[in-house]
């Protein structure tokens, strides 16, 4: 597919998504140069603990991507040049011809970003430039300041969370924590297999591993708690100050309706617990987590309303995270409301982020953090930056006008990458642009003073300085 009329990536100028003057100095003198805690993302620990150097930029680019993977499926593109035995060139050659049909999606943005900040590309990837833009970024790829920690060092990280399960070693971050790497890399503790009760057999093959990595045997509901605090305290020694949970939704009951002891044993003796059951196991094993979090001081993410795995046949072949989740329609307000009031009654709600996927709740959630702020932390209960598909220039927008309009856009902690590729961080470049677009034109529109000062610092304190304050890393 040859373009004629667009040839480069001249259209991302230095003032790419910037429409004002204003905003312009926001972005360029207070938020550009901030360095970035990025206090969510799936990168590989290992990966950066072993400073991994990527043999090619499909191994860097498109492993595990399904963002792009939706885009080629999308295109007509078979499975065998995504995931399948196709070779690194041929994948990244139908990847390269599907760029100029995602114009719109932020795919579009994100590639030629991330081709000019890591590998100084500025041609537009297309079927005509494939074969040299991959044969040139490979090519650097092989150079020691492209491994993932120099890719990391590009773009000013200075701080990442990896997602890891409760039984993880940990080894690879005692072993980043011991070199001379510039980067620091905490866990954040995803318990959700720890609670995951619908498939007993499975459920119980997990117990056996948390169990033997907690030194503690789990043969009751007690036992349990006992293996993830355990765990919490491991974590908490390897420098992890965050939780994190994927869920439809928060769950609530307001009365002792099950036995919680007696709901695991049945799950034990391999017992498939009803629908009710199984979310009144998810209340109370969610709700004590949280105790032990706040325990801890500790921030508690809750990711909500993801639709999961939808595609059955495409499970069974590819399994989970290989692009066929979707947005959920789930109800939310009335269950969140009563699990954060349930832990704030004795005063035991920690720091806590709350992600939205459904953007007909962004208003829900902004004025859910105002329900339960106490004036003992700073922005103790937060709005979460727009995550998975709202991490785009619309969803980011819709967020920070709901969060400007229903509460303290001051106050936020900003972007995150939420993220498994190490290519993927010029996304906090793009959050950086439309936050100083929409404040920009706000004084532009005489909607604010214009206050440099000010208004600039309230754009270094989302980028950096709130984070680095709210988190209190070690």
């Amino acid at each position: 597919m040859i373009l004629d009329t667009l040839q480069t990536t001249d259209f991302m100028t230095e003032d790419f998504l910037i429409r004002s003057d204003f905003a312009k100095t926001l972005y360029h003198d207070y938020a550009k140069g901030q360095p970035i805690i990025d206090y969510h993302c799936h990168l590989s620990p290992k990966d950066i603990a072993e400073n991994r150097q990527f043999e090619d930029l499909t191994a860097a680019w498109l492993e595990g991507d399904h963002y792009k993977w939706r885009a080629m499926r999308t295109l007509g593109i078979s499975e065998k040049f995504i995931t399948g035995n196709k070779s690194s060139d041929e994948k990244f050659q139908k990847w390269a011809g599907t760029v100029p049909y995602t114009m719109r999606n932020p795919l579009y943005h994100w590639t030629h970003l991330e081709l000019k900040r890591y590998f100084g590309i500025h041609e537009l990837l297309d079927d005509q430039s494939g074969k040299a833009i991959y044969k040139n970024a490979s090519e650097q790829l092989q150079s020691p300041e492209f491994s993932t920690q120099g890719l990391l060092g590009k773009m000013n990280v200075e701080i990442v969370c990896t997602t890891d399960d409760p039984t993880d070693s940990l080894e690879h971050h005692r072993a980043l924590a011991k070199s001379d790497a510039s980067l620091s890399m905490y866990p954040a503790f995803r318990p959700d297999k720890a609670y995951a009760v619908e498939n007993p057999q499975t459920y119980v093959a997990y117990l056996q591993k948390l169990g033997a990595t907690s030194d503690i045997f789990i043969n009751s509901y007690e036992n349990l708690l006992a293996a993830l605090s355990n765990r919490i305290d491991f974590f908490h020694k390897m420098g992890g100050r965050l939780s994190d949970h994927g869920l439809e939704k928060l769950y609530f009951f307001n009365n002792e309706k099950y036995s919680i002891d007696g709901l695991f044993q049945s799950v034990l003796a391999g017992k498939t617990l009803s629908q009710e059951e199984i979310e009144f196991f998810k209340f109370k094993t969610l709700q004590a987590l949280a105790k032990m979090y706040h325990a801890k001081g500790w921030t508690q993410q809750y990711h909500l309303g993801a639709l999961r795995n939808t595609n059955s046949r495409m499970m069974r072949i590819l399994g989970p995270d290989t692009g066929f989740d979707s947005i959920g329609d789930f109800d939310q307000a009335s269950n969140l409301a009563a699990f954060l009031n349930s832990l704030d009654e004795s005063d035991q709600l920690a720091k806590t982020i709350l992600y939205n996927l459904n953007p007909r709740d962004n208003e829900v959630f902004a004025t859910m953090t105002g329900n339960f702020n106490d004036g003992s932390v700073k922005g103790k209960i937060q709005f979460g930056s727009g995550w998975w598909f709202l991490d785009q220039k619309d969803g980011m927008e819709k967020q920070i006008n709901a969060l400007s309009n229903m509460g303290m856009l001051s106050c936020f902690v900003g972007m995150l990458t939420d993220s498994r590729s190490f290519l993927s961080f010029p996304r906090h470049e793009y959050f950086r642009r439309t936050l100083c677009n929409l404040i920009g034109q706000d004084v532009a529109n005489g909607e604010l003073p214009a206050d440099e000062k000010w208004l600039g610092k309230i754009v270094s304190d989302i980028c950096y300085s709130n984070s680095k304050e709210f988190f209190q890393f070690p």
